[in-house]
Protein backbone atom coordinates (compact mmCIF):
# COMPACT_ATOMS: atom_id res chain seq x y z
CA UNK A 1 0.00 0.00 0.00
CA UNK A 2 1.43 3.67 -0.66
CA UNK A 3 0.52 4.66 2.74
CA UNK A 4 2.36 1.84 4.48
CA UNK A 5 5.07 2.16 2.06
CA UNK A 6 5.34 5.97 2.73
CA UNK A 7 4.89 5.98 6.20
CA UNK A 8 7.37 3.07 6.57
CA UNK A 9 10.44 5.18 5.22
CA UNK A 10 9.59 8.50 6.10
CA UNK A 11 10.89 9.95 9.70
CA UNK A 12 8.27 11.54 11.53
CA UNK A 13 10.38 12.38 14.71
CA UNK A 14 12.75 14.42 12.19
CA UNK A 15 9.96 15.56 10.65
CA UNK A 16 8.29 17.33 13.52
CA UNK A 17 11.75 18.28 15.09
CA UNK A 18 11.67 20.17 11.75
CA UNK A 19 8.67 22.24 11.29
CA UNK A 20 9.22 22.91 15.39
CA UNK A 21 12.52 24.73 14.01
CA UNK A 22 10.52 26.59 12.01
CA UNK A 23 7.64 27.51 14.27
CA UNK A 24 10.15 29.08 16.20
CA UNK A 25 12.53 30.44 13.81
CA UNK A 26 8.78 32.32 12.23
CA UNK A 27 7.68 33.34 16.17
CA UNK A 28 11.04 34.81 17.00
CA UNK A 29 11.08 36.85 13.51
CA UNK A 30 7.52 37.89 14.23
CA UNK A 31 8.28 39.15 18.01
CA UNK A 32 11.13 41.00 17.04
CA UNK A 33 9.67 42.99 14.41
CA UNK A 34 6.98 43.70 16.33
CA UNK A 35 9.35 44.98 18.88
CA UNK A 36 10.59 47.46 16.27
CA UNK A 37 7.56 49.66 16.03
CA UNK A 38 8.48 52.21 17.93
CA UNK A 39 12.73 53.72 17.67
CA UNK A 40 13.16 52.50 14.24
CA UNK A 41 14.83 52.99 11.68
CA UNK A 42 17.96 53.39 14.11
CA UNK A 43 19.86 56.76 14.07
CA UNK A 44 23.46 57.43 15.02
CA UNK A 45 24.27 59.97 18.25
CA UNK A 46 23.86 63.15 14.89
CA UNK A 47 20.01 62.15 14.33
CA UNK A 48 20.70 60.21 10.50
CA UNK A 49 19.61 57.13 9.71
CA UNK A 50 22.40 54.27 11.08
CA UNK A 51 24.29 52.72 8.89
CA UNK A 52 23.71 49.51 10.71
CA UNK A 53 20.23 48.56 10.80
CA UNK A 54 20.25 44.87 12.26
CA UNK A 55 19.23 41.89 10.61
CA UNK A 56 15.05 42.28 10.56
CA UNK A 57 13.23 44.60 8.58
CA UNK A 58 10.91 47.59 10.15
CA UNK A 59 7.44 46.17 9.95
CA UNK A 60 4.65 47.35 7.96
CA UNK A 61 2.30 50.53 9.80
CA UNK A 62 -0.06 48.79 12.19
CA UNK A 63 -3.25 51.47 13.81
CA UNK A 64 -4.38 51.04 17.34
CA UNK A 65 -7.00 52.46 18.71
CA UNK A 66 -6.76 54.16 22.71
CA UNK A 67 -8.97 52.65 25.50
CA UNK A 68 -11.16 55.05 27.18
CA UNK A 69 -11.49 57.76 24.11
CA UNK A 70 -8.13 58.67 23.59
CA UNK A 71 -7.99 58.59 20.00
CA UNK A 72 -5.19 55.95 17.64
CA UNK A 73 -1.72 55.49 17.36
CA UNK A 74 -0.51 54.12 13.84
CA UNK A 75 3.60 52.70 14.38
CA UNK A 76 5.78 52.73 12.96
CA UNK A 77 5.27 56.47 11.23
CA UNK A 78 7.29 59.72 10.89
CA UNK A 79 4.27 61.29 12.90
CA UNK A 80 4.49 59.31 15.80
CA UNK A 81 8.40 59.46 15.77
CA UNK A 82 8.20 63.06 15.67
CA UNK A 83 6.22 63.34 18.47
CA UNK A 84 8.65 61.21 20.77
CA UNK A 85 11.26 63.04 19.59
CA UNK A 86 13.43 66.28 21.47
CA UNK A 87 15.21 68.31 19.14
CA UNK A 88 16.10 71.16 21.68
CA UNK A 89 18.87 69.23 24.17
CA UNK A 90 21.28 71.88 25.68
CA UNK A 91 24.29 69.29 24.94
CA UNK A 92 27.92 69.72 23.07
CA UNK A 93 29.09 67.21 22.06
CA UNK A 94 32.87 66.40 23.28
CA UNK A 95 34.35 65.28 20.44
CA UNK A 96 33.55 64.00 16.81
CA UNK A 97 34.63 60.79 17.07
CA UNK A 98 30.90 58.43 17.24
CA UNK A 99 29.95 57.85 20.70
CA UNK A 100 31.71 60.71 22.38
CA UNK A 101 30.13 62.19 25.14
CA UNK A 102 27.59 65.12 25.58
CA UNK A 103 27.99 67.80 28.29
CA UNK A 104 25.39 70.14 29.09
CA UNK A 105 25.45 73.77 27.91
CA UNK A 106 23.06 75.11 29.84
CA UNK A 107 21.09 74.18 33.05
CA UNK A 108 20.61 70.45 33.01
CA UNK A 109 18.31 70.03 35.42
CA UNK A 110 15.92 72.60 33.72
CA UNK A 111 16.76 71.70 30.39
CA UNK A 112 16.07 67.91 31.43
CA UNK A 113 19.05 66.35 29.91
CA UNK A 114 21.49 63.29 31.37
CA UNK A 115 20.20 62.03 34.47
CA UNK A 116 17.71 64.78 34.39
CA UNK A 117 16.11 63.53 31.59
CA UNK A 118 12.71 63.05 30.40
CA UNK A 119 10.37 61.84 27.83
CA UNK A 120 7.99 63.88 25.98
CA UNK A 121 5.23 61.16 26.92
CA UNK A 122 1.04 61.80 26.43
CA UNK A 123 0.17 65.45 28.53
CA UNK A 124 -2.68 63.37 30.11
CA UNK A 125 -3.13 61.24 33.45
CA UNK A 126 -2.60 57.96 33.52
CA UNK A 127 -5.65 56.01 33.60
CA UNK A 128 -6.62 52.64 35.39
CA UNK A 129 -8.77 49.83 33.17
CA UNK A 130 -11.70 51.23 33.97
CA UNK A 131 -10.64 55.27 32.72
CA UNK A 132 -10.48 56.62 36.18
CA UNK A 133 -6.98 58.46 36.86
CA UNK A 134 -4.90 56.50 38.50
CA UNK A 135 -3.16 58.68 40.57
CA UNK A 136 -4.76 60.93 42.78
CA UNK A 137 -4.74 62.89 46.21
CA UNK A 138 -5.38 60.93 49.23
CA UNK A 139 -7.55 63.87 50.82
CA UNK A 140 -9.89 63.21 47.90
CA UNK A 141 -10.41 59.65 48.41
CA UNK A 142 -12.62 58.40 51.30
CA UNK A 143 -12.00 55.06 51.12
CA UNK A 144 -8.25 55.04 52.02
CA UNK A 145 -6.51 56.13 55.22
CA UNK A 146 -2.96 55.96 56.78
CA UNK A 147 -2.83 52.76 59.24
CA UNK A 148 0.87 51.22 59.18
CA UNK A 149 4.32 52.78 59.54
CA UNK A 150 5.22 56.70 59.53
CA UNK A 151 2.50 59.24 58.18
CA UNK A 152 4.43 62.64 56.64
CA UNK A 153 1.84 64.46 56.82
CA UNK A 154 2.67 67.64 58.70
CA UNK A 155 6.32 66.85 58.70
CA UNK A 156 9.22 69.28 57.47
CA UNK A 157 10.73 68.62 53.95
CA UNK A 158 14.65 69.05 54.62
CA UNK A 159 17.29 69.16 51.66
CA UNK A 160 20.05 67.70 50.87
CA UNK A 161 21.94 70.35 52.66
CA UNK A 162 19.70 70.46 55.75
CA UNK A 163 17.88 73.22 54.90
CA UNK A 164 14.11 73.15 55.76
CA UNK A 165 12.15 73.78 52.41
CA UNK A 166 8.26 72.93 52.97
CA UNK A 167 5.86 71.24 54.47
CA UNK A 168 4.40 67.59 53.21
CA UNK A 169 0.30 68.18 53.47
CA UNK A 170 -0.85 65.31 51.63
CA UNK A 171 -0.01 61.74 50.03
CA UNK A 172 -1.18 61.28 45.95
CA UNK A 173 -1.66 57.35 45.98
CA UNK A 174 -2.18 54.73 42.94
CA UNK A 175 -5.71 54.13 43.38
CA UNK A 176 -5.13 50.51 41.75
CA UNK A 177 -2.12 49.67 43.07
CA UNK A 178 -3.41 51.20 46.65
CA UNK A 179 0.58 52.33 46.87
CA UNK A 180 1.78 56.23 47.78
CA UNK A 181 3.43 57.45 44.63
CA UNK A 182 4.09 60.82 45.48
CA UNK A 183 4.19 63.34 48.94
CA UNK A 184 2.22 66.66 48.00
CA UNK A 185 4.74 69.70 50.03
CA UNK A 186 3.93 73.05 50.42
CA UNK A 187 7.21 74.57 49.42
CA UNK A 188 7.04 77.59 51.79
CA UNK A 189 6.80 76.13 55.31
CA UNK A 190 4.87 78.24 56.45
CA UNK A 191 2.04 77.29 53.87
CA UNK A 192 1.44 79.22 50.83
CA UNK A 193 -0.59 76.95 48.72
CA UNK A 194 2.55 76.67 46.32
CA UNK A 195 2.59 73.36 45.83
CA UNK A 196 5.01 70.54 44.21
CA UNK A 197 5.28 67.15 44.26
CA UNK A 198 7.99 64.46 45.54
CA UNK A 199 8.31 61.00 44.36
CA UNK A 200 8.39 58.54 46.98
CA UNK A 201 11.27 56.56 46.48
CA UNK A 202 13.62 59.76 46.23
CA UNK A 203 12.80 61.07 49.62
CA UNK A 204 13.02 59.23 53.13
CA UNK A 205 10.18 59.50 56.37
CA UNK A 206 11.77 60.10 59.27
CA UNK A 207 10.49 60.44 62.67
CA UNK A 208 10.40 64.31 62.73
CA UNK A 209 10.96 65.23 59.02
CA UNK A 210 11.13 63.94 55.53
CA UNK A 211 14.05 64.26 54.00
CA UNK A 212 15.33 64.74 50.15
CA UNK A 213 19.07 64.46 49.79
CA UNK A 214 19.19 64.82 45.94
CA UNK A 215 18.29 68.69 45.84
CA UNK A 216 19.36 71.34 47.42
CA UNK A 217 17.51 74.74 48.73
CA UNK A 218 18.34 76.44 45.97
CA UNK A 219 17.00 73.29 43.58
CA UNK A 220 13.39 72.93 45.17
CA UNK A 221 12.15 76.43 42.92
CA UNK A 222 12.69 74.99 39.80
CA UNK A 223 10.47 71.70 40.41
CA UNK A 224 8.10 71.18 37.79
CA UNK A 225 4.75 71.80 38.96
CA UNK A 226 1.29 70.20 37.84
CA UNK A 227 -1.46 71.69 35.86
CA UNK A 228 -4.00 70.49 38.00
CA UNK A 229 -4.84 70.48 41.68
CA UNK A 230 -5.36 67.11 41.74
CA UNK A 231 -3.92 65.25 39.02
CA UNK A 232 -0.10 64.47 37.62
CA UNK A 233 -0.10 63.89 33.77
CA UNK A 234 2.15 60.98 32.24
CA UNK A 235 4.34 64.23 31.02
CA UNK A 236 4.84 65.60 34.33
CA UNK A 237 5.91 62.36 35.91
CA UNK A 238 8.32 62.03 34.09
CA UNK A 239 9.42 65.62 34.45
CA UNK A 240 9.63 65.70 38.12
CA UNK A 241 10.77 62.34 38.64
CA UNK A 242 14.05 63.42 35.84
CA UNK A 243 14.38 66.41 38.17
CA UNK A 244 14.68 64.77 41.16
CA UNK A 245 17.01 62.37 39.71
CA UNK A 246 19.21 65.09 38.03
CA UNK A 247 19.60 66.29 41.51
CA UNK A 248 21.87 63.41 42.34
CA UNK A 249 24.49 64.65 39.56
CA UNK A 250 23.75 68.54 38.82
CA UNK A 251 22.25 69.86 42.35
CA UNK A 252 25.55 71.53 42.72
CA UNK A 253 28.75 71.85 41.10
CA UNK A 254 30.44 70.09 44.14
CA UNK A 255 28.53 66.92 42.97
CA UNK A 256 29.99 66.81 39.60
CA UNK A 257 33.44 66.11 41.07
CA UNK A 258 34.87 62.48 41.96
CA UNK A 259 33.22 61.12 44.52
CA UNK A 260 35.11 58.90 47.25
Amino acid sequence: MVGVEFFGNFDLASAAIWLFYIFFAGLIFYLQTENMREGYPLEDDDGNEAPNQGPFPVPNSKTFDLPHGRGSVTVPSPENEAAHRRNDLALARTSKAAGSPYVPTGDPMADGVGPASWAPRRDEPELDGHGHIKIRPMATLPDFAHSAGRDPRGKAVVSGDGEVVGRVTDMWVDVPESLVRYLEMDVNPEGQGNMRLIPINLCRIQSDRVVVKSLYAHNFAGIPATKAKDAVTLLEEDKITGYYAGGTLYASEKRLEPQI
